[in-house]
């Protein structure tokens, strides 16, 4: 388990999948909050660039709900077949499914849109079950590996939902749960590449889903980060204190630094509307 860790961090960093913010400048997150990390986890795909180009073409191709789980299967398993750090990756995860899960209780895997996919597709074609394709909207398909179809009754069956990361659930809570639920299916387990440790565990608990993550986003991670020199002591510092009240951390953090939120004002149109949220919000009360 201590080598999976390893291995995971290695990549996260390597792909840049986290990214840590400069000492005393922290990140502007779209909620209107800051932050001194971010994490995207699609990027181990094997990069920022390959991962923004796939999700181009799955905005530009799932209108086609027959045909989008195909194309997808066949784009990953290219990527699988050609990209070392994916493909290790993928069987890393394949084999920790093996370990955690019992498989042969699971009728299903499905994965929501758009970046679950990145992994659910793919890991189904191994574990040899259908995909249950989960759009924004609700929609479902079923996907043998040939061809999708509409199903409206899956007979109770138990599925498995395969994520890139888990944060508060809320898209599981919104989406995924009641769009499995509505074809007569039960989410049994989840299984992610990253927890955020965000409250997404105890809501799983609260619904009876069994979860489980390749790594957690904790103190102990960026420990080991510290370690292997991904980031210094002065960005662990910030980061150890944001885990531990990401609200106080951060407000302390504009109060010792007042000059922070006026550059954000005066900055690029991103930052300014984040940084206008976070007014209105009074999120820190400052």
């Amino acid at each position: 388990m201590n080598n999976l860790k390893e291995k995971l961090i290695s990549w996260l960093f390597e792909t840049k999948a986290v990214r840590v913010c400069p000492e005393n400048n922290p990140f502007w997150y779209t909620s209107g909050t800051i932050g001194p990390y971010y994490i995207n986890t699609h990027f181990l795909i094997g990069s920022e660039g390959k991962a923004n180009e796939i999700l181009e073409f799955i905005n530009k191709e799932k209108s086609d709900r027959d045909t989008i789980s195909k194309k997808l299967l066949d784009l990953f398993s290219q990527i699988y077949s050609s990209d070392g750090l994916y493909s290790a990756l993928v069987d890393l995860m394949y084999e920790f499914i093996k370990k955690e899960v019992d498989i042969d209780e699971i009728e299903y895997i499905s994965g929501g849109e758009r970046r679950d996919w990145f992994f659910s597709i793919i890991i189904a074609k191994l574990l040899n079950k259908p995909h249950i394709t989960i759009f924004k909207d609700l929609d479902t398909v079923v996907f043998d590996g040939k061809k999708s179809e509409k199903r409206t009754n899956l007979n109770n069956a138990k599925v498995l939902h395969v994520a890139d990361l888990i944060l508060e659930a809320s898209s599981f809570e919104r989406a995924w749960i009641p769009a499995i639920e509505a074809i007569n299916a039960k989410i049994e387990t989840s299984v992610v590449v990253v927890d955020r440790k965000q409250g997404g565990t105890e809501f799983f608990a609260s619904r009876g889903i069994n979860a489980y993550s390749m790594i957690d986003i904790d103190k102990g991670f960026f420990k080991q980060a510290l370690a292997k020199n991904y980031i210094n002591s002065e960005q662990f510092s910030m980061i150890s204190d944001y885990v531990d009240n990401p609200k106080d951390s951060m407000k302390t953090f504009l109060k010792n630094n007042p000059d922070f939120l006026q550059k954000a004002l005066s900055a690029d149109e991103k930052t300014k509307e984040r940084a206008r949220l976070c007014l209105e919000k009074n999120i820190y009360e400052i």
